[in-house]
């Protein structure tokens, strides 16, 4: 057992590190505040060949993995959860068609990804199915002008990044919506610029702004055969298993940057004639946090190891919710502890802990809530996926 990165892998944080320092804590605030897209963020990251790490060296990736990703957002989340999630923006899209997409699709749609020139976003959750995947209204018919082609009509909605994306992969169901059969769901690719796909409206957010959150309607939308993608829900489930470990790493660096920050301010603030940082009381929260913390960095990087090896399948469920679950709620306690050890100052613009503290409340709920984690692990222990003799 090796808990040492390798080092290409080591030298990968490092750059990633020190763009996230130069380039995006300075931006961070701005960002929150006009909630702009960061353009000039993302030709960065496509200047250091960032949106490839997932996808192979083969569709124009660096193939660094599901980890080299993990650990390119644990870093970037230590100034802005927003710019962690244009980064998970090249896998959670993606995901489908490297699982289950033709070899035609791979070269079709993964090299725009890998060089920037092409962004997309994943579509599941709609207004009355979020967590129920199997309460999904939206569906496909046959296309009666087109053998093996279909007409895609629904909506999607909070969809991450909806209003930049140049495609989109969309799960319906492919018979009765009102069944809640697993068989009837399928997954297709579908081009922003198609007749009949609208983008209506942008959601105002509590936190990560800068990346979009938007609803987006298929109205008799054609999708050709070859936008057909196999492996229906099962195919939802292990694309959503493999992105466990890339959404905790928002979490983990998320805390690392307000824990970090709160220490600098706690060892500098004096009060009663000494540091804040020197009683007792204020050191034992720091190293609760902290312990947390590493606690959380293990789960997450177990898990990206585990995906990388293609063991996101139901039987290794447990050990990827677990990280997606513990990592976002130690964000959520570090950012609160960091707004409480700055006191007053914690709850103003002036320093960055409230952001932190408003941008954590999301995770809890994206990509599998912390409750449907908990449903999972919970489900794993009792079918024994998860036992220990």
């Amino acid at each position: 057992m090796d808990f040492e990165l390798s080092d290409e892998l080591s030298s990968l944080r490092q750059t990633v590190r020190r763009l996230a320092q130069e380039k995006i804590k300075p931006r961070a605030r701005e960002i929150d505040m006009t909630g702009a897209y960061p353009q000039d963020l993302f030709d960065e990251f496509k200047k250091a060949d960032l949106l490839g790490l997932c996808i192979p060296e083969e569709y124009g990736g660096s193939s660094a993995g599901i980890m080299g990703l993990t650990l390119a957002i644990e870093e970037v989340t230590k100034y802005s959860n927003v710019l962690g999630l244009m980064l998970l923006l090249t896998r959670l899209p993606t995901g489908p068609i490297m699982i289950a997409g033709t070899e035609e699709q791979k070269l079709r749609y993964l090299p725009g990804i890998a060089n920037g020139t092409q962004r997309a976003a994943f579509c599941l959750s709609e207004p009355g199915a979020g967590s129920d995947v199997a309460g999904m209204q939206t569906r496909v018919v046959e296309d009666p002008d087109v053998t093996g082609g279909f007409l895609l009509s629904g909506t999607k909605c909070w969809i991450s990044g909806g209003m930049q994306a140049d495609w989109f992969v969309v799960f319906a169901k492919t018979g009765d919506p009102a069944s809640r059969l697993h068989t009837g769901i399928g997954a297709f690719i579908v081009h922003a610029d198609a007749a009949g796909l609208t983008r209506p409206r942008v959601d105002k957010k509590m936190g990560v702004r800068g990346i979009d959150t938007a609803e987006i309607v298929f109205a008799d939308v054609k999708v050709a055969p070859n936008q057909v993608i196999g492996g229906g829900f099962a195919l939802v489930m292990q694309s959503l298993n493999a992105m466990r470990p890339i959404v905790a790493a928002r979490g983990l660096g998320l805390a690392e940057g307000a824990l970090m920050y709160a220490v600098d301010y706690v060892k500098s603030r004096a009060a009663f004639g000494k540091t804040i940082a020197e009683f007792q009381g204020i050191q034992w929260e720091i190293a609760k946090c902290a312990t947390e913390i590493e606690a959380a960095r293990l789960l997450t990087y177990r898990a990206a190891a585990l995906a990388d090896e293609g063991k996101f399948t139901k039987e290794y469920v447990p050990m990827l919710s677990m990280c997606k679950y513990y990592a976002s709620e130690v964000a959520v306690k570090a950012s609160g502890l960091a707004v409480q050890l700055l006191g007053a100052a914690g709850y103003m613009e002036e320093h960055p802990v409230e952001l932190y503290y408003r941008d954590a409340a999301q995770l809890r709920i994206v990509e599998g809530t912390s409750q449907i984690q908990l449903s999972l692990i919970a489900k794993g222990v009792l079918g024994h996926d998860l036992w220990w003799d």
